[in-house]
């Protein structure tokens, strides 16, 4: 049997933890930071867990 491919999309958006909880960054940290407050900028800097409904499917597409 032929093994499964990583969804690459999928390894570039996500990564998993040690304790196997599934992480991914926040939306608009990526650019125009001169329109975003420096406070704003850093909230946005932290990693956070992917939602629970869509943790199955992720999984799936990360081949775990």
């Amino acid at each position: 049997m032929p093994k499964n491919k990583t969804h690459s999309g999928a390894k570039k958006r996500f990564r998993v933890t040690g304790s196997g909880k599934i992480m991914r960054e926040r939306a608009n940290h990526v650019h125009k930071f001169h329109e975003k407050t420096p406070q704003h900028a850093r909230r946005l800097a932290n990693d956070v867990v992917v939602a629970k409904a869509d943790e199955k499917k992720i999984k799936k597409l990360l081949g775990r």
